[in-house]
């Protein structure tokens, strides 16, 4: 038993941030059809790297999904969407606003045809307000809040982050917006229509930076490696290179002052009092830190952090991550067979439930995989489907 187990959700979007969204929902046990267009399904389908020709980028975002292939633009497969989105109680779709409503599968027409249906819509700047026309994507994203004016060193060029953190966090929020429809629904029988934009989702985010603009005017700048406004709370160079330290508040300075580099006398430096005099003078508090911790290797300082309650961890490439005992440990790190691919890992689950725990129970479906089977399942012969594929209604 999943916690999610009977919700039908129906995907239309691709790429990253809907898919995302409804892979989340299928790992808690809702039964997700992905519907891919007829030219060549969702586009990452054509991004790489490949094992024996099969996307390996679909592949970890889209398992605990089945998949059908229908050509919207023609009719008869709008009627086959159409009779779908009857027993659905979910649908998320990214479309540029507009496209849904040529096409006849928007919000408007499938609720005359399932008042209760949860419709989602991801796009890159919503379906209102003057940007609704634009395309938005995550680093367009990126840029337009602030978050590239925040990232990486003052005076030199913007960064983006490492990973696509705004698709990331739309598929996020629309996970927790569906949920919280849903449970509206349970209680009142209503449907309603979600609208997401891509570039509002990480504001809510900027909590430290909404303070200091709201409360004073002060636009935040790039910090490089150092926190905005705990010290120190930042990444420290030892020997053999660098770890990150995090001495968040007062008790854990002070730990890490006696107890990991034992020099007590710096808790009364006047220099360094409060966190708010260490955030001043952090050049001078960090030339410091680093004259000390370049005495002994990140293994001996990291262990010595350790042992004081001190908060503090390596810097890790991707393969450090994908292998350190404590991610293994926790399931961090999955794997499925797939049928083309073959033995493949995966990313694992951030939730631990203690009674439903998230099952990958399918791998990530090939092009059109389940198109006859879903098609049977509304009562379609098979004369008829390979009467509707030979016309290029479905693949």
């Amino acid at each position: 038993m999943l916690p999610l187990d009977g919700l039908k959700i129906l995907d239309i979007s691709q790429i990253m941030a809907g898919p995302y969204c409804t892979m989340v929902l299928g790992d808690m046990g809702a039964e997700v059809i992905k519907i891919e267009k007829a030219n060549g399904g969702d586009d990452s389908r054509q991004m790489g790297p490949y094992v024996n020709d099969e996307s390996t980028c679909f592949s970890q975002i889209n398992r605990n999904k089945q998949s059908i292939s229908l050509n919207l633009k023609d009719d008869r497969a709008r009627e086959i969407f159409h009779r779908l989105a009857r027993e659905a109680d979910v649908i998320v779709e990214n479309y540029r606003p507009g496209v849904t409503k040529s096409l006849g599968i928007d919000y408007d027409t499938v609720s005359v045809i399932n008042p209760g249906i949860i419709y989602c819509s991801i796009s890159g700047y919503g379906q209102s307000g003057p940007y609704s026309h634009r395309g938005g994507f995550d680093l367009v994203a990126q840029g337009m809040t602030g978050l590239m004016s925040m990232t990486g060193e003052k005076g030199r060029r913007p960064l983006k982050t490492g990973i696509a953190v705004y698709d990331i966090g739309a598929g996020i929020t629309a996970v927790y917006s569906i949920l919280a429809a849903y449970v509206h629904k349970m209680k009142s029988g209503e449907g309603q229509h979600i609208d997401i934009a891509i570039t509002e989702c990480g504001l809510p985010w900027f909590t430290w930076e909404a303070a200091a603009y709201f409360a004073e005017g002060r636009v935040p700048e790039p910090t490089g490696w150092r926190h905005r406004v705990s010290a120190p709370y930042q990444a420290v160079k030892t020997r053999d290179g660098y770890i990150m330290l995090g001495c968040a508040n007062q008790r854990t300075w002070e730990r890490f002052c006696e107890n990991v580099i034992e020099r007590p006398a710096l808790i009364d430096d006047t220099r360094f009092l409060t966190n708010s005099d260490r955030g001043a003078n952090v050049e001078e508090l960090e030339t410091l830190l680093e004259d000390i911790l370049a005495g002994h290797d990140m293994a001996h300082w990291l262990e010595r952090c350790d042992s004081a309650g001190v908060p503090a961890g390596p810097i890790n490439d991707f393969a450090q991550a994908m292998q350190d005992e404590h991610y293994l440990a926790r399931g961090m790190v999955q794997e499925m067979e797939h049928p083309v691919i073959g033995p493949m890992k995966t990313i694992g689950f951030p939730s631990k439930f203690s009674r439903t725990p998230s099952q990958i129970r399918r791998p990530a479906p090939l092009f059109a995989q389940h198109t006859d089977e879903i098609l049977a399942g509304l009562g379609m012969g098979r004369d008829e489907v390979e009467a509707l594929r030979r016309e290029g209604c479905i693949r």
